[in-house]
């Protein structure tokens, strides 16, 4: 099978490499450093599995990138690397389209696991973690079809909202609205509040959900 990696650290990019090329059924064929390059190498080479890490900052993080390569490219097939033994990363990145995820820290042999099964087209997914997967879906359901942001959220709010969710900082956005850094945390805080949103990977589920990425 033919394998793009997507990670920001060159040193893990390289590490799997040499893991996966090793294993007479796999090939990697191209890198990517975040996610605008992995959705190139994606366009480019249309490989079976994309090995997709989540946070890659400053680039276009991994949970944005799995939307828009899945809606593009449905016959590549997303397999999650993370830090994050997290069950709301897990119900995120599954919505967005993903076949899988699995910890950078796993063994090889759970890594190499995960890849033929999502290239079979199944899911991966930890057994410890379907109880949770199944909470966090019905909560997610409730949650995101509830609010419409253009009544709930004040206009500053809506620039602002987007702009946290494709990772920009606090000192980021607040250069590019020429407001002040305390600003822009009044205004993260209050859009959390009004929305009812505890992470920011619901808040990038948000506004995917409600199409904000574009603003």
């Amino acid at each position: 099978m033919r394998i793009v990696i997507a990670d920001d650290h060159a040193i893990v990019r390289s590490g799997f490499s040499m893991i996966l090329n090793f294993q007479p059924d796999m090939e990697v064929i191209a890198t990517a450093a975040d996610g605008i390059e992995a959705y190139a190498m994606v366009a480019k080479h249309e490989p079976d599995v994309l090995l997709l890490d989540l946070s890659m900052p400053p680039g276009e993080s991994g949970l944005i990138a799995t939307g828009k390569i899945k809606e593009d490219f449905p016959d590549t097939k997303i397999l999650i690397l993370t830090m994050h033994d997290d069950e709301e990363y897990l119900f995120h990145v599954l919505k967005n389209g993903a076949s899988g995820y699995i910890l950078k820290n796993a063994p090889d042999d759970e890594l190499l696991t995960a890849i033929r099964t999502v290239s079979r087209g199944e899911t991966y997914i930890h057994p410890k973690m379907a109880t949770s997967l199944v909470r966090e879906f019905v909560k997610g359901e409730q949650r995101l079809n509830d609010e419409n942001p253009f009544e709930v959220l004040s206009k500053r709010e809506l620039e602002v909202l987007p702009l946290v969710a494709k990772g920009y900082g606090n000192k980021e956005i607040a250069e590019k609205l020429f407001i002040s850094v305390k600003t822009v945390e009044a205004h993260k805080a209050k859009i959390m509040e009004k929305l009812n949103l505890k992470s920011r990977p619901e808040l990038v589920e948000y506004a995917l959900k409600k199409k904000l990425l574009n603003f």
